[in-house]
């Protein structure tokens, strides 16, 4: 499942050769002088969201997210979408703190991805505790606070974790004895109660998964999910989507077993495309494959399963260039799509947008998530009866939170 040859072609002929001609919003010496006259840059709280501005349109101009993207529907607390929505928060991309605290009540997890699993000797220890900011886990809570009904509820927190710097014999030891994987949740226990966490995002199952048996995967995070519930705590799995190179690394068999001990599932349906395969982030059809290989129409308890199903959102895009290029978030996107003197390119079969640019740096083809890519996998999501989760806050444009 990978581009089609004739798109991957379009874009090395596009990057390598420039033998495409006539490419919207591609920069040439013959280009006619901007208008002084610039739209104006909207910010903050609005009285009209996207719907209501008509920004959701399959062929974005580029003007209008350059005057939109930093603006925001005034009443932050309406959702659009129903099921769990998740939003991780990285140090890295700060501006995901502000955006927590803003939305907060459009989400129903926060995961800050400040903390790691250490190996000390024979112990085990949590690392990057120096990032825990407790002041804004407070605020996040306290403006997540929703009415409903008789009950008030608030945004849970549940900080992601990974095995950082473990050995081949460390994770060994760990799967093969079950008095280590104690030691371990011990670990993750007191570091969730002393900072009173709802609970933890492990990403595990990528790292390990085809590498061991299934079944020593199973023993690692059954015990921990159901040691965790002793302490009223809960656990959500990071997994792989179905791809055609990996094959099925968590499929129905591996859900059939967890479903009913796992609190969610963070499914991570992006990175589809890379440099050397250049094309879109997350295609609709892969991230509906990427579902439905999990928890399969007709199914039992089809609607528990996908319920617990947190379909992974990217916030960030690709800049391709000759060079290769990599990832991008909205600060460099919108330095190139100021380049773009019309319209983005919208690809029917992916459901995402791009545009072909030429700037001073040289060729680039971008592509980034818009308001109607993000608006046509949440609509995809409420069909399916699955959840979101979003990677991360700090890399989007403002405006996208109009859609949750």
């Amino acid at each position: 499942m990978h581009p089609s040859g004739e798109f991957v072609v379009l874009l090395l002929s596009f990057l390598l050769v420039g033998q495409l001609s006539n490419v919207e919003g591609t920069l040439s010496p013959n280009d006619k002088p901007k208008s002084k006259q610039q739209k104006e840059v909207l910010r903050g709280p609005q009285d009209d969201d996207v719907f209501g501005l008509g920004l959701v349109s399959p062929e974005p101009l580029a003007k209008d997210i350059l005057a939109h993207h930093r603006a925001y529907y005034k009443d932050t607390a309406t959702r659009r979408f129903n099921g769990t929505t998740l939003g991780y928060v990285t140090p890295w991309n700060s501006h995901g703190y502000d955006v927590a605290k803003i939305f907060a009540k459009k989400f129903d997890i926060i995961s800050p991805v400040w903390l790691q699993i250490v190996k000390q000797g024979d112990a085990y220890a949590v690392a990057g505790m120096h990032d825990i900011d407790a002041g804004w886990v407070s605020d996040v809570r306290r403006k997540g606070k929703v009415q409903q009904q008789q009950l008030q509820r608030t945004v849970k927190v549940f900080p992601r974790f990974i095995f950082d710097h473990f050995t081949d014999r460390d994770i060994k030891l760990l799967l093969s004895d079950a008095k280590e994987r104690t030691k371990v949740n011990e670990v993750l226990i007191k570091c969730c109660k002393d900072n009173h966490f709802d609970g933890l995002v492990l990403e595990v199952w990528s790292q390990l998964a085809g590498r061991i048996d299934d079944k020593i995967l199973f023993n690692l995070v059954l015990q921990m999910a159901k040691e965790l519930q002793k302490q009223q705590l809960r656990l959500i799995l990071v997994i792989p989507p179905f791809r055609k190179d990996t094959g099925i690394l968590f499929g129905e068999k591996h859900m059939d077993t967890l479903y009913k001990h796992i609190y969610a599932f963070s499914l991570m349906t992006y990175d589809f495309s890379s440099v050397q395969r250049p094309g879109a982030n997350a295609p609709l059809y892969f991230v509906r494959q990427a579902v439905e290989t999990i928890a399969p129409k007709g199914c039992s308890d089809m609607e528990a399963k996908r319920s617990k199903i947190l379909l992974g959102l990217n916030m960030y895009g690709n800049d391709y260039t000759p060079d290769g290029g990599g990832p991008i978030t909205f600060s460099q996107y919108l330095d190139l799509v100021k380049n773009v003197k019309k319209h983005l390119t919208y690809d029917e079969r992916d459901v995402e947008n791009f545009f072909e640019i030429k700037n001073e740096n040289g060729r680039h083809i971008v592509f980034y998530p818009t308001l109607y890519s993000i608006n046509e996998r949440v609509k995809l999501a409420q069909e399916l009866g699955v959840g979101i989760s979003i990677w991360e806050l700090g890399q989007g444009l403002n405006y996208f939170y109009d859609l949750f």
